[in-house]
């Protein structure tokens, strides 16, 4: 892939969740709720302090992370359904 976010932002892919309840109930599509968990695809270098001091990413590639419903821009890079959202919208790693 041949994308890089700048800053301090993420390239997310989302983690699809189980099509059954732990009852063993089934989930149609129509009522599935998009996951709020992602893999980190790629980071950005980190955001800058008013100085010019580089604040490195806490976040890497390959980290399982929950995010925000509403959270990041959907994008479509390569034919694959991605989001690009700040860092500061991640609420923590799995």
């Amino acid at each position: 892939m041949a994308f890089t976010p700048l800053h301090d932002r993420v390239l997310v892919r989302r983690i699809e969740s189980d099509e059954k309840t732990s009852g063993g109930l089934i989930i149609p599509e129509s009522a599935k709720e998009k996951p709020a968990e992602g893999e980190i695809v790629s980071c950005g270098a980190g955001a800058r302090k008013d100085s010019g001091e580089l604040i490195p990413m806490d976040v890497k590639a390959g980290d399982k992370v929950l995010f925000g419903k509403w959270s990041g821009t959907e994008v479509k890079i390569d034919g694959e359904d991605l989001l690009i959202m700040k860092e500061s919208d991640i609420l923590g790693i799995l």
